[in-house]
């Protein structure tokens, strides 16, 4: 596989806490949503693969339990569901970018 955030994935992710680690991947999940809106679909296309990549990344990561691994997964697979999938989850894309951005905030107010 070959990386995007290859420095992420040469360990640097891992010293991220998990509100770090969500609010980056909603980074990544917000410009998908932009591009997607705008029609951009080679934009959209590279934003949800570098979503998908810190998703994974996220997922790898031994500090998390199966519980949170559940909800990482389990966004991961809204995420696609409402972008790329049928949205079967009938989700809304500013509640789904809303979530991520709650990490991002949390992450910066060092909670």
């Amino acid at each position: 596989m070959t990386f995007q955030h290859r420095e992420m994935a040469a360990g640097r992710w891992y010293a991220f806490t998990l509100a770090e680690q969500m609010g980056n991947i909603g980074s990544e999940v917000h410009r998908a949503i932009v591009w997607r809106t705008r029609g951009e679909e080679e934009n959209f296309q590279h934003a949800f693969e570098r979503a998908l990549e810190l998703f994974d990344l996220t997922l790898d990561d031994p500090r998390w339990n199966a519980a949170r691994k559940r909800e990482i997964g389990r966004a991961r697979e809204v995420f696609c569901d409402a972008l790329w999938g049928n949205n079967e989850y009938k989700t809304n894309l500013t509640s789904l970018d809303n979530y991520f951005l709650q990490f991002g905030i949390a992450a910066r107010a060092d909670v």
